[in-house]
C-alpha cells in the first residue's frame, strides 16, 4: 500500500469511527494498560517500562504498598447510571477520570493489556475466540481451548514478573478455577496465587496480603456474570454492584497505612436488543466468502475464503448492517489504530475484515457459539463509551 492509499484509508476509517460517536483505546483518556506501570511507579520499582510516566498520568502517590482491584464488567458508564446501589464508589467517581478499555472491549484482550501493558496488536489476546494461525480453527482464551500453551501463544514478560522479579512480591486473590488457568499464565503470570472464593473472603485474604509491602491484586466476576445474564439496568445487576461496594468500602477502611488502592475494571456493557441482530452463519449475504467468525457479537474478525476480496467483503456487510456497524479492512483497522502496534506475529489474528458494532446491536453465529450465549442480556467488546470507559477510582 503506498502511502496516499494509506492516507486515505485512514481518512475513511476515521471518518466512519466519529459518524458513530465510538471511543479509540487511548484517544481521549489513559488506557487501562497504565494501571501496573503506575503502580510500580507508586512503589519506586524502575524495572516496569513506563512507571514513572504512568503514576503520574494516573495520579498515585507513592507507597509501600498497592492494591488493585479488578471489577469484571463495571464500566465507567454503567456505574455513574446506577451509582445510586453505590454509596463508596459514588462518592469518589466524580473526581476520578476514567479510563479506555481495549478493542474488543472483553476479558481476554483487556487482562491481556492489563497484565503487559501491551496493547491487543502485542499481545495477541484479540477477543472471546481467535482463529488460531497454526490450525485455521477457533480457539477460545477465555476457557483457553483449542489454543497452543499460554505461554506460546503471549510470550512476553507481564508485570506482574517484572515486578517479582525486582524483589517486590505479588500475589493475586481468585476463585481456585483460575489458579494456573491459560488466561492467568498468559497475562498475569508471575505472581503468587492465594485461593479464596467469596468477595468478603478475597478482601479478607487482600488484608491479611497488605500486612507486609508488596501488590496485592483481587479480581471480582458477580458484576460482569449480572449484566449477562439480567442486563446491566436489572435489579440483580444493582443488587450485585452494592455488595461489591459495601466489601470495596470495607476493604478501603481496613488498608494498611502507606496503601494506595486502584479499582478499576476490564470493561462495561450494553443490553442487547434482539430486534437488531443478525446471523452470520445463516445469513445469505453475511455468510458469503467468510470461512470464519471470530471476536464475539459486539465485536468480530472475519477470515475469508482464499482469493476473497476484503474490500468487497466489507462492503457487503455495511450495506447489510448500515448504520448499526462500523466495518473495516484489517489494514483500515490497523492503520487507525484499533489494536495499537500490531506485530507480524499477531497480524494474521486480525481478521481480514473487523467489525465493530454501534448502538445496542449484534452479529452472532449460530453456527459456532453456543445456545446458552446467544441468549445473553448483557453484552461488550465494540467501541461504544458504555464498553470502553472503565473506573479508575484511587484511595490513598
Amino acid at each position: 500500500m503506498t502511502a496516499t492509499e494509506r492516507a486515505t484509508v485512514e481518512t475513511s476509517a476515521t471518518d466512519r469511527f466519529a459518524a458513530a460517536d465510538l471511543v479509540l483505546p487511548g484517544s481521549s483518556w489513559p488506557c487501562l494498560g497504565n494501571v501496573l506501570p503506575a503502580v510500580a511507579g507508586a512503589l519506586g520499582v524502575d524495572a516496569v517500562p513506563g512507571a514513572g510516566d504512568a503514576r503520574t498520568t494516573l495520579g498515585l502517590p507513592t507507597a509501600s504498598r498497592a492494591c488493585v482491584v479488578l471489577v469484571d464488567g463495571l464500566g465507567f458508564a454503567n456505574l455513574a447510571d446506577r451509582a445510586g446501589h453505590a454509596p463508596f464508589l459514588r462518592g469518589r467517581l466524580g473526581g476520578s477520570t476514567p479510563l479506555t478499555s481495549t478493542f474488543p472491549s472483553t476479558t481476554a484482550t483487556a487482562m491481556g493489556t492489563f497484565g503487559l501493558a501491551e496493547p491487543p496488536g502485542g499481545t495477541g489476546m484479540l477477543g472471546y475466540t481467535v482463529r488460531v494461525p497454526g490450525t485455521g480453527t477457533l480457539g477460545n482464551l477465555v476457557s483457553w481451548t483449542g489454543l497452543p500453551p499460554a505461554r506460546e501463544w503471549q510470550p512476553a514478560p507481564t508485570v506482574f514478573e517484572r515486578l517479582a522479579d525486582s524483589g517486590t512480591p505479588v500475589t493475586s486473590i481468585g476463585p481456585a478455577r483460575f489458579a494456573g488457568s491459560g488466561l492467568t499464565e498468559a497475562a498475569l503470570r508471575g505472581a503468587a496465587y492465594r485461593t479464596a472464593e467469596s468477595l468478603s473472603d478475597r478482601v479478607d485474604a487482600t488484608l491479611d496480603v497488605l500486612r507486609r509491602p508488596g501488590v496485592a491484586y483481587l479480581y471480582w466476576g458477580d458484576v460482569d456474570k449480572a449484566g449477562h445474564h439480567h442486563g446491566w439496568g436489572s435489579s440483580q445487576w444493582g443488587d450485585a454492584l452494592a455488595d461489591l461496594d459495601a466489601e470495596l468500602g470495607r476493604l478501603a477502611r481496613r488498608l494498611p497505612r502507606d496503601t494506595v488502592l486502584v479499582i478499576t475494571a476490564d470493561h462495561g456493557m450494553v443490553d442487547v436488543d434482539r430486534t437488531l441482530r443478525w446471523d452470520a452463519g445463516t445469513h445469505p449475504v453475511l455468510s458469503t466468502d467468510v470461512a470464519l467468525v471470530a471476536g464475539e457479537p459486539r465485536a468480530l474478525h472475519l477470515h475469508l475464503d482464499p482469493g476473497a476480496d476484503a474490500d468487497v467483503v466489507a462492503k457487503r456487510w455495511r450495506d447489510v448492517l448500515g448504520e448499526h456497524a462500523v466495518v473495516v479492512t484489517r489494514d483500515e483497522a490497523v492503520a487507525s489504530g484499533w489494536f495499537g502496534a500490531v506485530t507480524p506475529r499477531v497480524e494474521p489474528v486480525v481478521g481480514q475484515v473487523v467489525v465493530a458494532m454501534t448502538g445496542r446491536a449484534t452479529v452472532v453465529d449460530s453456527t459456532t457459539q453456543t445456545a446458552a450465549s446467544l441468549e445473553l442480556v448483557g453484552v461488550h467488546g465494540s467501541l461504544t463509551r458504555h464498553e470502553m470507559l472503565v473506573p479508575c477510582v484511587v484511595v490513598a
